[in-house]
């Protein structure tokens, strides 16, 4: 393999990591939001409709995002190692 073929690699490899770890970060500060905004619910003790909306919307977002973070974590168990 050429050296050029190998530094386009390691390349796409580094980028696709700095991908990673820059969407575990977002998607772990999207749930921190959404965990305290359903505390905030959960505190005020409300059960009007608009807020049992809002904590069904805040836990579907939450799930949906658990699992692109799962989903995340296992990409990033299978990029490649680059060899020198």
């Amino acid at each position: 393999m050429s050296e050029k073929h190998q530094a386009d690699m390691a390349s796409d490899i580094s980028i696709d990591q700095k991908l990673i770890e820059e969407g575990t970060a977002q998607l772990n500060s999207e749930i921190q939001v959404l965990e305290d905004w359903l505390v905030e619910l959960d505190a005020s003790k409300n059960g009007d409709s608009e807020t049992v909306a809002a904590r069904k919307s805040y836990n579907d977002m939450l799930r949906s995002r658990k699992e692109m973070l799962s989903s995340l974590a296992k990409q990033a168990k299978l990029q490649p190692v680059p060899s020198s």
